[in-house]
């Protein structure tokens, strides 16, 4: 008995130094990835729990294991937009600018029952009032009312090519307004959007560096 309670004892610490680990943002969107790495922990812990022939060392090995290509899954994907698409998948517009995707419905096989039952869950009893619903990569439904919904142009250097016409700006505008700033690549910014109200923000990767909000000339 005592050997059960130190071994769980252990795999408990082992456990929280795992989530510590792996981090707030880590927990806090599980995609798919992520659920079957916080799984496959929880199974890993268990065993030299119930089992006092398995080894304890193993267990901890392969814990922490899943720990460290869970924290390299996730550095990759924040530096290569496609490998974190092919992870965590993309977010799904399932209406449109006002406009049900009944193709983007059945290729995610949600019925329109589940889907209305989801809108009313967030308090929105009508399609008719939504301009913007997105299925978010980690399952989650966003809905947004505002009449231009806020359109990624650049995220840590990487150019959104396909968003340029959502927003009504053409790229090669959109580089001369670089040029104008001073700034002589996409590659230098961290983030640049369109918003509801036509603006252009761009905030550069040097954090001394203020943010700069420029009107689109549409």
């Amino acid at each position: 008995m005592l050997i059960t309670a130190v071994r769980t004892f252990i795999m408990y610490s082992a456990l929280l130094l795992s989530l510590r680990l792996m981090g707030k943002s880590e927990l806090s969107k599980m995609s798919p990835f992520q659920l079957v790495v916080v799984f496959m922990i929880a199974e890993l812990a268990a065993i030299p729990i119930d089992s006092t022939d398995a080894s304890l060392i193993n267990g901890l090995m392969a814990i922490f294991s899943l720990v460290f290509l869970q924290i390299l899954t996730s550095f990759i994907s924040v530096k290569n937009e496609r490998f974190k698409n092919f992870v965590s998948g993309k977010p799904t517009l399932l209406i449109n600018r006002g406009k049900l995707n009944i193709e983007e419905l059945e290729k995610q096989r949600i019925s329109i029952t589940d889907f209305l039952e989801q809108l009313r869950i967030q308090n929105v009893p009508s399609i008719n009032e939504i301009k913007f619903a997105v299925l978010e990569s980690n399952g989650q439904l966003s809905i947004i009312n505002k009449s231009v919904l806020p359109v990624i142009l650049i995220s840590d250097g990487h150019l959104y090519e396909h968003n340029f016409v959502y927003s009504g700006l053409d790229y090669q505008t959109f580089q001369n307004k670089l040029r104008k700033l001073n700034i002589a690549s996409y590659k230098d910014i961290f983030l640049a959007f369109c918003d509801a109200d036509k603006k252009l923000h761009i905030y550069m990767r040097d954090e001394s560096s203020k943010p700069y909000a420029k009107e689109l000339q549409i």
